[in-house]
């Protein structure tokens, strides 16, 4: 028979940072086992760290558990289906956790990095788990981040600052940054094809190919493409570039060297109604008023 646990409920403390990246942390300082729940979404990657004591994620409604113990951390990555957090937090145990979409932990880098892609072929499509040490540098930085004693106002700054720190230490591992041990450094020749097909469509905004021909051109086939851009930009190919062709867009009105029609015109729309449509969905404006607007 099973035994009998002490089990509360608690909560994390909650920081978010900007869109898409969030900390969290939790000190369980009672002497009975805390549960903490949140949901998060499939865009999400999830970096938890123990800094003392130990607790288990549950899964599939406490069919699957896995324990995270002091001085640990773990990585949570499922792109197929969101991926809640369940944990039971025992006594005298400290988390932090890290949430980052993979839209933003690709901005992180700089373009000369985008090779980091997700997952190998193998793991891309099912859930991942890498566990890892906490190594002391890391160790420091989470410390601070539970015991920080700051004025509110500049909690948010001084948090990015640190989850950064964490970030670039958690990957910056020599002693076992190899393929084997990280996933996100595998199968380079076609993340360099995806990266060449980024190139294409930027230096085609105006008459973009189609999502076939920019296949064949780069030589891998529509499906690895498709898959390949969102692993890597955290977009799809189209949505990325219409993304682009807004930005860019906004940049000319700003020049003021082109009027609204040739701005459009530039960016790949034939007629100045689309362009406007297109500007106000991305942007809530027309292109006309966000030009009223910086005089």
């Amino acid at each position: 028979m099973e035994e009998f646990k002490n089990i509360a409920k608690g909560s994390f403390e909650e920081t978010k940072v900007e869109d898409g990246f969030l900390i969290l942390t939790f000190q369980n300082e009672k002497d009975v086992v805390q549960v903490l729940e949140r949901d998060i979404d499939s865009s999400f990657i999830q970096f938890h760290f123990c800094l003392k004591g130990s607790s288990q994620f549950i899964f599939n409604n406490g069919n699957y558990r896995l324990t995270i113990e002091d001085e640990n951390s773990l990585l949570l990555y499922n792109p197929q289906r969101d991926l809640p957090i369940h944990l039971e937090v025992n006594p005298n145990s400290w988390l932090v956790t890290v949430l980052i979409s993979i839209k933003k932990f690709h901005g992180l880098f700089s373009q000369e990095a985008d090779y980091i892609t997700f997952l190998s072929d193998d793991n891309k499509d099912k859930k991942y788990y890498k566990d890892g040490h906490i190594s002391p540098s890391m160790a420091i930085v989470l410390n601070q981040l539970i015991n920080y004693n700051l004025n509110q106002s500049i909690r948010n700054l001084y948090f990015k600052g640190k989850a950064l720190e964490l970030l670039s230490l958690y990957f910056n591992r020599s002693e076992d940054a190899n393929i084997e041990q990280c996933p996100f450094l595998v199968d380079e020749t076609n993340v360099i094809k995806i990266r060449k097909a980024k190139d294409i469509i930027i230096n085609r905004m105006a008459e973009p190919p189609s999502l076939q021909e920019l296949a064949d051109e780069i030589g891998l086939s529509l499906k690895k493409l498709k898959e390949g851009f969102k692993q890597i930009y955290g977009d799809s190919v189209f949505s990325f570039l219409f993304d682009y062709k807004m930005e860019f867009a906004r940049k000319l009105l700003e020049a003021g060297n082109d009027n609204v029609n040739e701005v459009g015109l530039k960016v790949g729309y034939s007629t100045s109604s689309h362009f406007i449509a297109a500007f106000k969905k991305k942007y809530g404006t027309t292109p006309k008023k966000y030009i009223q607007s910086l005089n």
